[in-house]
């Protein structure tokens, strides 16, 4: 339950940014290749944090199991 919530809690952190994103690319201070590398740059990020979650659950629940 703690896992789940913690990997929305992140993906919406990476929504959040890619609308930070494509809005800064709106306003002109990023080209179009700048927001595309940056989109990649938050997935990334994203794809880290939420497998460092799975690590942990995946830990937490052999700890479980051997007591």
């Amino acid at each position: 339950r703690y896992a789940e919530s913690a990997r929305v809690a992140v993906r919406n952190v990476r929504r959040d940014g890619i609308e930070a994103i494509r809005k800064a690319e709106k306003d002109g201070l990023l080209s179009e290749d700048e927001r595309h590398s940056e989109e990649a740059e938050m997935q990334k990020l994203t794809d880290s944090f939420v497998k460092l979650i799975d690590v942990s659950l995946a830990s937490k629940e052999a700890e479980i199991i051997q007591v």
